[in-house]
């Protein structure tokens, strides 16, 4: 089961950075991410039932959700990352997926669970998925915090997911605009970029 988004939790914040102002509506609350974790450990601890578990984050989203994911399993497990882009200059995929640099631990005969903060286009959980069947893993599995299935252009699902979201730009817990917000501990959508006269520099 996917957690459902608690629309009346719902709230408006303003977040100041250097000369801007940017308007950030609360999406989901640090509560609900914390049950949501709490949840996708259960669903992973049964269906791995203590067998040996590498877990890959996709950097550089991930680093937060994987964090607090892996401290309530409790598994023999291994922890490395992988870092691939799909997203050029204007905040789209390209679906031209690029390897920065691939795990350094031996994933041969390996039960591989990919963590990633979002997929929605499907490139990059696409591309990571055939990366370790390729090199040998034993299976791969895709563990997702928030899931936007109204972007898919590939037939790639992750098997575990916390959120279904909507198709709107999304920050905190990890998630960046321009490597910002990531900190946070809850996550917005960021709707617009304003200077502090109120204009609209740049719609997300």
């Amino acid at each position: 089961p996917r957690s459902t988004l608690d629309r009346s939790s719902a709230a408006s914040d303003v977040y100041k950075r250097q000369d801007y102002v940017y308007n950030l509506n609360l999406t989901i609350s640090e509560s609900q991410i914390r049950k949501c974790v709490e949840r996708l450990a259960r669903l992973i601890q049964a269906d791995y039932k203590g067998e040996p578990l590498l877990v890959v984050g996709a950097l550089n989203g991930s680093f937060v959700f994987l964090a607090d994911l892996i401290r309530h399993l409790h598994l023999p497990i291994q922890v490395d990352f992988i870092k691939v882009s799909s997203y050029d200059a204007a905040l789209k995929s390209s679906g031209d997926v690029r390897l920065h640099h691939g795990v350094r631990t031996p994933v041969a005969q390996k039960n591989i669970l990919v963590v990633e903060d979002i997929v929605d286009t499907g490139f990059t959980a696409d591309f990571i998925r055939k990366y370790f069947e390729n090199e040998g893993a034993a299976s791969v599995r895709i563990c997702t915090l928030l899931d936007k299935p109204s972007r898919r252009l590939t037939s790639v699902t992750a098997e575990y997911v916390g959120f279904e979201v909507p198709d709107q730009f999304l920050v905190g817990y990890g998630l960046d605009y321009n490597q910002q917000y990531r900190e946070l501990r809850a996550i917005y959508s960021l709707e617009g970029v304003v200077d502090s006269g109120g204009r609209v520099t740049e719609e997300i």
